[in-house]
């Protein structure tokens, strides 16, 4: 990993709008549990409505199962997605089922799930027709409070691929949808699916966004993502904007 002599690359060039903490892999969760537990406290407090937006994969299931039994008002609680695979929503691979499983149980079942896919005009629609219900979707369900985003080894985060040939008009902050289809050009082997995905502009639309990464290979990737935005990490455009405050909690 990039690294200067005297301090890690993010105390070397600091982004203005990225935070650091460093936390032990077995504290992370429950930390990060406690610490997205407040935000939406405050949120309900403020607005008497929380938007809690999550992302999908195995990473963030022990983070969900660590905030599913925290104590706040779930029933004014919407959660939402950062991203879906078009597949049933019965599915495994579906990223409702995933937080129907490991997040909205406990005290958290009394949470207001907004499914992307859940208005598409049939089970058979294209991507595209899932995109444009789902951009329906969150929309009403309003600006989100804190934002849980992931990121594969290759850069990506929500479902901005790096080989995805309309990754441009995803990344366009000019682009007024908040979700879109994407198309990718290799999809991953273990989740060969069409996707959607929020748009980087309703991305930084939330008020606190959390990243945690865990590993020396995604730690890695991180480092090279720190040094410019680049099509080739599409997560250096959540690292490198001056809008919406992003926390990454790393883990060794």
């Amino acid at each position: 990993m990039t690294t200067s002599h005297t301090s890690p690359f993010w105390q070397a060039n600091p982004l203005p709008q990225v935070s650091v903490q460093q936390v032990s892999a077995a504290s992370l969760n429950t930390r990060l549990a406690q610490d997205i537990a407040q935000r939406l406290r405050a949120a309900i407090a403020a607005r008497g409505v929380a938007v809690l937006s999550v992302s999908g994969g195995k990473s963030p299931i022990a983070l969900f199962e660590a905030l599913r039994v925290q104590a706040l008002d779930w029933a004014q609680v919407r959660v939402t997605l950062v991203d879906e695979r078009c597949v049933a929503q019965t599915h495994p691979d579906s990223n409702a089922w995933l937080v129907r499983t490991h997040l909205l149980q406990d005290a958290a079942k009394e949470a207001q799930f907004i499914d992307m896919t859940a208005d598409s005009p049939t089970p058979s629609c294209t991507a595209a027709m899932q995109a444009q219900a789902a951009d329906a979707a969150l929309v009403a369900a309003g600006d989100c409070d804190v934002l849980v985003l992931g990121m594969g080894t290759d850069g990506h985060t929500a479902s901005l691929f790096p080989d995805a040939p309309n990754l441009s008009e995803a990344l366009d902050m000019h682009n007024t949808h908040a979700c879109v289809s994407i198309e990718l050009a290799h999809p991953p082997a273990n989740a060969p699916y069409a996707r959607i995905t929020q748009t980087l502009p309703q991305i930084l639309r939330a008020r606190h966004i959390v990243l945690p990464l865990a590993g020396a290979d995604k730690h890695h990737t991180l480092a090279l993502a720190w040094q410019t935005p680049s099509q080739r990490y599409p997560i250096s455009y959540v690292l490198h904007q001056t809008q919406t405050p992003v926390a990454l909690w790393l883990t060794p």
